[in-house]
Protein backbone atom coordinates (compact mmCIF):
# COMPACT_ATOMS: atom_id res chain seq x y z
CA UNK A 1 0.00 0.00 0.00
CA UNK A 2 2.51 2.63 -1.27
CA UNK A 3 0.70 4.07 -4.37
CA UNK A 4 -2.08 6.23 -3.63
CA UNK A 5 -5.34 5.21 -5.99
CA UNK A 6 -6.78 8.01 -8.50
CA UNK A 7 -9.75 9.71 -7.28
CA UNK A 8 -12.94 10.05 -9.39
CA UNK A 9 -13.58 13.20 -10.52
CA UNK A 10 -14.75 15.90 -8.10
CA UNK A 11 -14.06 14.37 -4.98
CA UNK A 12 -12.51 16.24 -2.31
CA UNK A 13 -10.75 15.86 1.19
CA UNK A 14 -12.14 18.28 3.60
CA UNK A 15 -10.22 16.70 6.79
CA UNK A 16 -9.90 18.79 9.73
CA UNK A 17 -6.68 18.73 12.01
CA UNK A 18 -7.65 17.30 15.18
CA UNK A 19 -5.33 17.59 18.72
CA UNK A 20 -4.97 14.36 21.19
CA UNK A 21 -7.97 12.11 19.71
CA UNK A 22 -7.60 8.49 20.86
CA UNK A 23 -6.59 5.61 19.04
CA UNK A 24 -7.38 2.61 20.88
CA UNK A 25 -8.67 -0.24 18.22
CA UNK A 26 -11.81 -1.65 18.31
CA UNK A 27 -11.96 -3.76 21.47
CA UNK A 28 -15.43 -4.52 22.04
CA UNK A 29 -18.22 -6.30 19.48
CA UNK A 30 -19.88 -2.55 19.03
CA UNK A 31 -16.72 -1.40 18.25
CA UNK A 32 -16.06 -3.78 15.80
CA UNK A 33 -19.16 -3.17 14.11
CA UNK A 34 -19.04 0.13 13.71
CA UNK A 35 -14.91 -0.40 12.43
CA UNK A 36 -16.36 -2.69 9.67
CA UNK A 37 -19.20 -0.16 8.86
CA UNK A 38 -17.30 2.96 8.36
CA UNK A 39 -14.62 0.52 6.13
CA UNK A 40 -17.32 -0.24 3.90
CA UNK A 41 -19.07 3.17 4.17
CA UNK A 42 -15.15 4.65 2.84
CA UNK A 43 -15.41 2.07 0.35
CA UNK A 44 -18.75 2.97 -0.94
CA UNK A 45 -18.92 7.05 -0.29
CA UNK A 46 -15.35 8.24 -0.03
CA UNK A 47 -14.04 8.95 3.48
CA UNK A 48 -15.62 12.84 3.21
CA UNK A 49 -18.96 12.08 1.91
CA UNK A 50 -19.53 9.88 4.68
CA UNK A 51 -20.82 10.75 8.09
CA UNK A 52 -20.70 10.14 12.08
CA UNK A 53 -24.58 9.47 11.56
CA UNK A 54 -24.19 7.61 8.43
CA UNK A 55 -22.02 5.12 10.42
CA UNK A 56 -24.34 5.31 13.17
CA UNK A 57 -27.63 4.24 11.62
CA UNK A 58 -25.67 1.19 9.87
CA UNK A 59 -24.60 -0.06 13.42
CA UNK A 60 -28.12 1.10 15.05
CA UNK A 61 -26.62 3.48 17.14
CA UNK A 62 -28.05 6.96 17.21
CA UNK A 63 -25.86 10.70 18.08
CA UNK A 64 -23.81 10.94 20.90
CA UNK A 65 -24.13 7.24 21.75
CA UNK A 66 -21.69 6.47 19.12
CA UNK A 67 -19.13 9.05 20.52
CA UNK A 68 -18.82 6.45 23.67
CA UNK A 69 -17.27 4.18 21.00
CA UNK A 70 -14.86 6.06 18.52
CA UNK A 71 -13.57 9.71 19.04
CA UNK A 72 -14.60 10.86 15.23
CA UNK A 73 -14.51 9.87 12.24
CA UNK A 74 -10.91 10.80 11.63
CA UNK A 75 -9.89 8.18 14.12
CA UNK A 76 -12.04 5.52 12.41
CA UNK A 77 -9.83 6.43 9.30
CA UNK A 78 -6.89 6.26 11.17
CA UNK A 79 -8.04 3.09 13.03
CA UNK A 80 -7.84 0.98 9.67
CA UNK A 81 -4.95 2.44 7.90
CA UNK A 82 -2.71 1.52 11.07
CA UNK A 83 -4.29 -1.90 11.74
CA UNK A 84 -4.16 -2.66 8.32
CA UNK A 85 -0.25 -1.87 8.51
CA UNK A 86 0.74 -3.49 11.24
CA UNK A 87 -1.00 -6.64 10.03
CA UNK A 88 0.97 -6.35 7.20
CA UNK A 89 4.37 -6.12 9.15
CA UNK A 90 3.23 -8.73 11.72
CA UNK A 91 2.45 -11.09 8.65
CA UNK A 92 5.88 -10.04 6.59
CA UNK A 93 7.68 -10.64 9.96
CA UNK A 94 5.83 -14.73 9.91
CA UNK A 95 6.86 -15.00 6.72
CA UNK A 96 10.32 -14.48 6.65
CA UNK A 97 11.40 -16.22 10.11
CA UNK A 98 10.89 -19.64 9.11
CA UNK A 99 14.31 -19.53 6.46
CA UNK A 100 17.56 -18.21 5.83
CA UNK A 101 17.29 -18.59 2.52
CA UNK A 102 17.40 -15.22 0.32
CA UNK A 103 15.34 -16.90 -2.52
CA UNK A 104 12.83 -18.87 -0.25
CA UNK A 105 12.18 -15.46 1.78
CA UNK A 106 11.43 -13.31 -0.67
CA UNK A 107 8.79 -15.67 -2.20
CA UNK A 108 7.10 -16.17 1.74
CA UNK A 109 7.34 -12.65 2.07
CA UNK A 110 5.36 -12.25 -1.11
CA UNK A 111 2.92 -14.40 -0.67
CA UNK A 112 2.36 -13.25 2.59
CA UNK A 113 1.56 -9.73 0.95
CA UNK A 114 -0.76 -10.78 -1.83
CA UNK A 115 -2.34 -13.42 -0.17
CA UNK A 116 -3.60 -10.32 3.19
CA UNK A 117 -4.49 -8.08 -0.04
CA UNK A 118 -6.29 -10.70 -1.78
CA UNK A 119 -8.20 -10.84 1.42
CA UNK A 120 -8.70 -7.44 2.76
CA UNK A 121 -9.90 -5.58 -0.64
CA UNK A 122 -11.45 -3.14 1.48
CA UNK A 123 -8.60 -2.39 3.24
CA UNK A 124 -6.13 -1.96 0.54
CA UNK A 125 -8.51 0.32 -1.18
CA UNK A 126 -9.28 3.07 1.68
CA UNK A 127 -5.90 2.90 2.63
CA UNK A 128 -4.54 3.87 -0.88
CA UNK A 129 -7.68 6.79 -1.63
CA UNK A 130 -8.39 8.43 1.61
CA UNK A 131 -3.92 8.38 2.50
CA UNK A 132 -4.43 12.56 1.88
CA UNK A 133 -7.29 12.75 4.45
CA UNK A 134 -5.40 11.77 7.34
CA UNK A 135 -4.10 14.77 9.56
CA UNK A 136 -1.08 14.26 12.06
CA UNK A 137 -0.31 12.45 13.73
CA UNK A 138 -1.79 10.17 12.20
CA UNK A 139 -0.55 10.86 8.92
CA UNK A 140 2.96 10.68 10.06
CA UNK A 141 2.34 7.52 11.45
CA UNK A 142 0.92 5.44 8.89
CA UNK A 143 3.62 7.14 6.88
CA UNK A 144 6.46 5.74 9.06
CA UNK A 145 4.80 2.00 8.66
CA UNK A 146 4.66 1.82 5.29
CA UNK A 147 7.85 3.19 4.91
CA UNK A 148 9.13 0.15 7.37
CA UNK A 149 7.42 -2.31 5.47
CA UNK A 150 8.58 -1.72 2.26
CA UNK A 151 12.06 -1.70 3.77
CA UNK A 152 11.68 -4.81 4.67
CA UNK A 153 11.51 -6.06 1.04
CA UNK A 154 14.26 -3.64 0.22
CA UNK A 155 16.47 -5.55 2.88
CA UNK A 156 15.27 -8.56 1.79
CA UNK A 157 16.41 -8.01 -1.71
CA UNK A 158 19.96 -6.33 -0.76
CA UNK A 159 20.59 -9.15 1.10
CA UNK A 160 20.04 -11.41 -2.30
CA UNK A 161 21.70 -9.21 -4.14
CA UNK A 162 25.04 -9.37 -2.01
CA UNK A 163 24.71 -13.47 -2.15
CA UNK A 164 24.53 -13.62 -5.47
CA UNK A 165 20.93 -14.93 -5.54
CA UNK A 166 19.50 -11.72 -7.25
CA UNK A 167 20.65 -9.71 -10.06
CA UNK A 168 18.57 -6.44 -10.44
CA UNK A 169 20.41 -3.12 -10.78
CA UNK A 170 17.81 -1.06 -8.07
CA UNK A 171 16.76 -3.46 -4.83
CA UNK A 172 14.74 -0.21 -4.12
CA UNK A 173 12.83 -0.23 -7.87
CA UNK A 174 12.48 -3.93 -7.50
CA UNK A 175 10.90 -3.88 -3.99
CA UNK A 176 8.64 -1.09 -4.96
CA UNK A 177 7.57 -3.40 -8.17
CA UNK A 178 6.83 -6.59 -5.78
CA UNK A 179 4.59 -4.49 -3.93
CA UNK A 180 2.75 -2.97 -6.49
CA UNK A 181 2.19 -6.52 -7.45
CA UNK A 182 -0.24 -7.31 -3.82
CA UNK A 183 -1.81 -3.90 -4.20
CA UNK A 184 -3.02 -4.66 -7.97
CA UNK A 185 -5.11 -7.80 -7.01
CA UNK A 186 -6.61 -5.86 -4.89
CA UNK A 187 -8.24 -4.26 -7.56
CA UNK A 188 -9.35 -6.84 -9.65
CA UNK A 189 -9.16 -10.64 -7.51
CA UNK A 190 -12.59 -12.13 -6.20
CA UNK A 191 -13.28 -15.11 -4.04
CA UNK A 192 -15.75 -16.54 -7.01
CA UNK A 193 -13.06 -15.95 -9.93
CA UNK A 194 -11.20 -17.75 -12.62
CA UNK A 195 -8.15 -18.32 -10.19
CA UNK A 196 -8.15 -19.64 -6.91
CA UNK A 197 -6.41 -17.88 -3.98
CA UNK A 198 -3.62 -20.12 -3.80
CA UNK A 199 -3.15 -20.04 -7.86
CA UNK A 200 -2.64 -16.49 -7.61
CA UNK A 201 -0.46 -16.30 -4.44
CA UNK A 202 1.69 -18.41 -6.24
CA UNK A 203 2.10 -17.22 -9.45
CA UNK A 204 2.56 -13.82 -8.20
CA UNK A 205 5.76 -15.03 -5.93
CA UNK A 206 7.28 -16.13 -8.72
CA UNK A 207 6.70 -13.27 -10.80
CA UNK A 208 8.69 -11.58 -7.78
CA UNK A 209 11.36 -13.66 -8.20
CA UNK A 210 12.10 -12.84 -11.95
CA UNK A 211 11.40 -9.26 -10.85
CA UNK A 212 14.97 -9.41 -8.49
CA UNK A 213 16.24 -11.96 -11.50
CA UNK A 214 16.50 -14.96 -9.40
CA UNK A 215 15.64 -17.77 -10.99
CA UNK A 216 12.20 -19.49 -10.03
CA UNK A 217 11.24 -23.05 -9.24
CA UNK A 218 10.66 -25.34 -12.17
Amino acid sequence: MINAMARPNGYRCLAVKTQGEAMARPASSRSADIHAAALELFTRLGYEATTMADIGAAVGIRGPSLYKHVASKQDLLAQIMISTMERLLAAHRAAVATTDDPTERLRRATEAHVRYHARHRLEAFVGNREIRCLVEPHRGRVLALRAEYEAGFRELIRTGIGAGYFHVASARLASYAVLDLGMGVAVWFRDDGELAEDEVVWQYSEFALRIVGAQPAG
